[in-house]
């Protein structure tokens, strides 16, 4: 279900004023409105919600002294070389499974299996094969977008296979060729959506799986904050944790969109 204007809202006008950069801070002020209206309130203690001015000092006291650079870089360290490497074996094993039969008989049923188990269910097991560093977090990141691309890839090959083989057939194109040719710049809307469901995917576990079992990032940063009850550290990384989401997904629709019209404008 997706959401949509209603009626009224529905005009060339209305979609003019609604686009105004304005308008997209309405929700984020409603909020810090609530916010410090509930601190104002004084039905919640101090020590466990911390007035929105307050979490702003901290986070400029954080960044000055480096310890929020450091835990930021950590973090996005991760996912950077998380999504890259589940992007990339994702489009190989997609690509496999929307053109290979004998793939899918081989690797589909254990493909749905373990795509099928979330990605906190393995740091136990993760943990005793590979320790508490690096590579435990970045496996963690890769298979969160790896199925996701895996699966968007492989639904939209076969897709576009069915309706343009004989477009290949015609023009005597090898499989590689109608791979590389029609099916994955046909492909290209679908498996970037599900780069970007993947992406989500990824930065959520990651902070996750941070406040579980990390030396650094923003998830051990909120872990270590609050075993000594520094709330206003703590919502200095859910706020961090929420925009640099938000960020991810506009920054890659926006690539999304670009690609898409480029696509567009060469054929």
């Amino acid at each position: 279900m997706s959401l949509s204007l209603p009626l009224p809202l529905r005009g060339p006008h209305w979609r003019r004023v609604l686009a105004h950069p304005a308008f997209l801070l309405v929700s984020p002020l409603a909020l810090l409105a609530l916010w410090q209206a509930a601190c104002n309130s004084g039905a919640v203690s101090p020590q466990l919600l911390v007035p929105p001015l307050q979490v702003w000092r901290t986070a400029l006291s954080l960044a000055a002294s480096g310890d929020l650079w450091l835990n930021l870089s950590a973090s996005l360290y991760r996912l950077a070389v998380g999504f890259v490497s589940g992007t990339v074996l994702g489009l190989l094993v997609g690509a496999l499974l929307g053109t290979s039969p004998r793939f899918v008989v081989w690797v589909g049923p254990t493909f749905n299996v373990l795509r099928q188990v979330p990605g906190i269910a393995l740091v136990p097991a993760l943990i005793l094969l590979l320790g508490v560093g690096e590579a435990f977090k970045i496996v963690l990141v890769g298979k969160a977008v790896f199925f996701s691309v895996a699966l968007a890839t492989s639904e939209s090959i076969r897709a576009v296979s069915g309706r343009w083989s004989e477009v290949g057939t015609l023009y005597r194109l090898s499989r590689w060729q109608q791979l590389r040719h029609i099916a994955l710049p046909a492909s290209l809307s679908p498996v970037l959506t599900g780069m970007r469901i993947g992406l989500n995917r990824a930065w959520m576990v990651l902070v996750a799986t941070e406040l579980i079992a990390s030396e650094s990032g923003l998830g051990q940063m909120m872990e270590m904050a609050r075993q000594m009850f520094q709330m206003d550290v703590v919502m200095v990384g859910i706020v961090l944790t929420g925009v640099i989401g938000f960020g991810l997904d506009r920054g890659l629709r926006l690539v999304q969109r670009m690609l898409l019209q480029r696509q567009g404008g060469q054929q």
